[in-house]
Formats: C-alpha cells, structure tokens, sequence
C-alpha cells in the first residue's frame, strides 16, 4: 500500500454522513472529527427519528450530553452550540426502509449532492436481538444503504462496520476475505434474504392471529433470530444478521469504492479523548459487571483461549485511515481491527485482572454494603457446568423455595435474590458459550499494511493510533478500563 495522505488535509472541507449516529462508536468518531478538524464542511447524523424534533432531543440527550464531549466543550468555550448547529445537520431516518425512511426531499436531496464520505454504523448489536429488528437493521438495512450510496454524486467511498465474529466459530487463522451469497453455509446452501422476510412476516401473522401478547411476540421473534442462525451455521442472530449484511455489500456494491472493517471486542478509550469513556454494557463487560457486584462466581469456558479485545479510540482511527486510504479508489478489502496477533491477551488475564480491582476497590451497594469477590470456579465443559450449578445452586434453591412457603414467605427476598442471580448467569453462558471456547485467531495483513503506511507519513501517526502492540493490558484494565467501566455503565 502506497503512503497515506494526510488525514486532517482529507477531512477538511469534506461533508461526510454518519449512519446509525448515537452508536458508541458513532459519537466517538464525531467527536474526533470535530475536535481535531474543525474545518470539516459538514456532518450529516442520520438517527432513527420521527421528525426533526425527536432527532434533536436524541442528539442533546444522546450524544452532546455524554462526558466524552467535554474537551471539545472546553476546547470551543462559548462557541460550542453555534459550533455544533453550523456543522451538524441532523438526518430523521430509519435504515430499515427504502431511501433510508427519509421523509424530506429536500433534504434528501442535498444529501445526495454532498456527501463525500459515508460511514455505516448502524446496527442492532445483542446478540439475542428480535429476528425482524436484526433483520431489518443488520441486513437490509446495508441494501439500503448502498443503494442510497449509489445515487450520491460527490461519494469517495462507503466504509461499513461489520465484526470480526462474523466468521461463526470458526478456528485457526481467520483471514479477511469476504462472505458471499452461493456459499454452502453450515452444509446448507441457497440462502436467500428475501424468503428470510417472508418467513418474519408470515411468523408475525401467525402470532397475531392467535392473539399472542407482546411479550409472546418478542420471545418467538427472538427464538426465531437463533434457529435461523445456527440453521446457516452462526451462534446467534446478531453475527449471523451481520454476516448477510456483509453478503450483500460485496453482491450490491458495483463501482463503488467500499470498505469493510471488522472489528475484534470493542473496549473502553484508551487515549481520547480521555482513557476510560465506556457505554452501555457491551460484551465482556456484562461479566465485569456480573463480578464486580458479586453475582459471578462460576462460569463456563477455556481461560486458556484467547480473548481478542480493541479499545474503540483505535477502532475509530482504524476506520479513518480506511476511509482515506481507498476514497475514489474501487477496491475489494478487508480490515480485521483487534489485538489477537499483535498482542494476545487471555481469558486467564481478564480473570485475575478483575479480581485484583475489585479486592482492591470493592462495590459498595446502595444499602451500604460491601461486595466481597473471590475467585470464579471455571468449568471446562456445558456438562460439567449444568452438574456445577445443580449441586451448588438449584438444589439449595428447590430447599429454600419450599422452607419459604413452610415459613409464610419469610425466605422471600433471598429465595428471589439467589433465584435472579442465577438466571442472570445462566442467561450471560448461554449468550457467551460460543466466545469463552473460541479458538479463532484474527489474522490482520491488511490492517497492518494500513498501519504501516499511516508509521511512513510520519506528521500524523500519533494522532490517527491503532497499533494494539502499544497497549500494557495490565495497566489498561487495571488502570483505565475496568475503573470507566465502573463509572460508566455500573448503576
């Protein structure tokens, strides 16, 4: 790969369309834009809203209001909200329609004359999700979106953000090659989106008719998302979504210049624009969560296997470098951004690593109390586990249910407390079984071609990092990830 320009000289000037804009990701790459290139032109927000009233309220509560714009508040001083209104421009939409549920053509228009530069992150990430929200936002929202894409006169290049664990469960070295559409999937072939909707809608009818409640509607949607992903081959409906979405970029994508970046475990900052910033429980951090308040002290998996974890401050710059990289520049690539060849890190790491913070600096609870952790009991295999939680958990459960109904209800609150703890483990195995055994490794050639040639133009590679060969994991969980989880997402 030839040098890369420079990135700030790219971004000025330049109007670019954010999809999916109150993402995690989403906000800190327009934190970044804004704060180290204020001469960008423009910045279309496209947000699922009804109007142009509940997309400001999404943008002032979701977005502006969070700790991770505080230095660019500083940095702007009183000229912040004139700052903010002359640069963004807010999109009402919903990619899961036709021309992105965008309701005014003026608009439209202007979008279609503008834009430069179009970054997809929109995207429903449980991975539990409804299958017609996963659908419609994972898969066909990417079909929309590159129709769109195409019907825009200035575009340099679309980059899509897909994951890393689109590839299943697969093992070995994985490499950054495409899924496409005749592949035999799990030995079975011909899958094809559009009967997918069908079988959705004709599901949603049949509920419907039978007078399900919404609660009912919701489960089956869910049960349905996970049949059809471990009919294809997937563990769950969110890669699985994600995987197809993948499919249809490299079937529908013509001439334009498109990139693909799957990134690993997406973590806190580790840099900017400050360490720490987290949102939301996302993915290992449901663990840290579960643990840390003293509600895990068994789990299922191999501390040996590899646990692939990239802070979201170098997924952003990775997505940056891309996108100047291969703007007006048609290509068939892949980025893998994670940390699995680089610098690996283990499960057993994470374990010890929790346990050091939190003996150290125990959670209080609201009542005053404080949680004690010890170490969790792993267990190697889903038998050994259910015969785990029989013994130590369901079988003291059965007795305290019936002394509790013996005792006029007196073991209530504990009978309920231990019952929710362990469904809550229950429901984090069932969801992580395929992750905690994972014996893929992430290869990243590409990615570090890209790397390189961001080292060779020298001015700015300090600012646009994403070398994961820099990261102390030790000092970063220790030090910056698990205390932001704590002050972000622990309630």
């Amino acid at each position: 790969m030839e040098e890369v320009g420079s990135i700030l000289h790219f971004i000025q000037d330049k109007t670019i369309l954010i999809v999916g804009a109150t993402g995690f990701l989403a906000k800190i790459f327009l934190e970044k834009v804004l704060r180290v290139q204020p001469n960008v032109k423009k910045l279309f927000l496209l947000l699922r809203a009804s109007d142009d009233k509940s997309a400001a309220c999404r943008l002032q509560n979701e977005i502006l209001a969070k700790d991770l714009f505080n230095l660019l508040k500083d940095k702007m001083g009183a000229n912040f909200e004139s700052f903010i209104s002359e640069k963004l421009t807010l999109v009402p939409g919903d990619i899961s329609c036709e021309d992105l549920g965008l309701k005014n053509s003026i608009l439209r228009d202007d979008i279609l004359c503008q834009t430069d530069v179009i970054i997809n992150l929109a995207a429903t990430t449980n991975f539990d999700e409804r299958y017609d929200i996963a659908l419609g936002l994972n898969t066909f929202g990417v079909k929309h979106i590159i129709n769109f894409a195409k019907q825009c006169n200035k575009l340099k290049v679309l980059v899509h953000i897909s994951t890393a664990y689109v590839c299943g469960e697969k093992s070995g070295l994985i490499l950054e090659s495409p899924y496409l559409f005749g592949e035999t999937l799990n030995g079975v072939s011909g899958l094809d989106i559009n009967a997918e909707k069908k079988l959705v809608t004709e599901k949603l009818d049949e509920l419907q008719e039978m007078g399900a409640t919404e609660r009912e509607i919701k489960l089956a949607m869910k049960d349905l998302g996970i049949k059809r992903a471990n009919v294809y081959g997937w563990p769950n409906t969110y890669v699985f979504t994600k995987a197809v979405g993948e499919m249809l970029v490299e079937q529908l994508r013509g001439n334009l210049s498109v990139v693909i970046l799957r990134p690993t475990i997406v973590t806190s900052t580790f840099k900017e624009p400050f360490p720490g910033w987290s949102e939301g429980i996302r993915t290992i951090d449901s663990l840290a969560v579960a643990y840390g308040k003293g509600k895990l002290s068994c789990f299922l998996g191999d501390v040996e296997c590899v646990v692939d974890i990239i802070p979201a401050d170098m997924v952003v710059n990775a997505i940056l470098v891309a996108m100047v990289a291969h703007a007006n520049q048609p290509s068939d690539i892949l980025y893998h951004v994670g940390s699995s060849v680089l610098n690996p890190i283990r499960y057993l790491n994470l374990q010890e690593y929790g346990f050091r913070y939190f003996k150290a600096k125990p959670w209080i609870n609201k009542d005053g109390s404080i949680v004690k952790v010890g170490s969790v009991t792993m267990l190697p295999d889903m038998a050994s586990f259910k015969r785990y939680m029989f013994i130590r958990y369901l079988l003291p459960l059965q007795g305290l249910k019936l002394a509790n109904v013996v005792f006029c209800q007196y073991f209530q609150k504990t009978y309920l407390e231990l019952n929710r703890n362990i469904q809550i483990v229950m429901r984090l195995v069932e969801l992580y079984r395929p992750y905690v055994f994972f014996k893929g490794i992430f290869d990243d050639m590409n990615t570090e071609k890209l790397r390189r040639a961001v080292r060779e133009s020298g001015t700015e590679r300090d600012l646009f990092y994403f070398d994961p060969k820099v990261i102390d994991w030790e000092d970063y969980f220790l030090n910056i990830h698990v205390p932001g989880i704590v002050k972000y997402i622990f309630k």
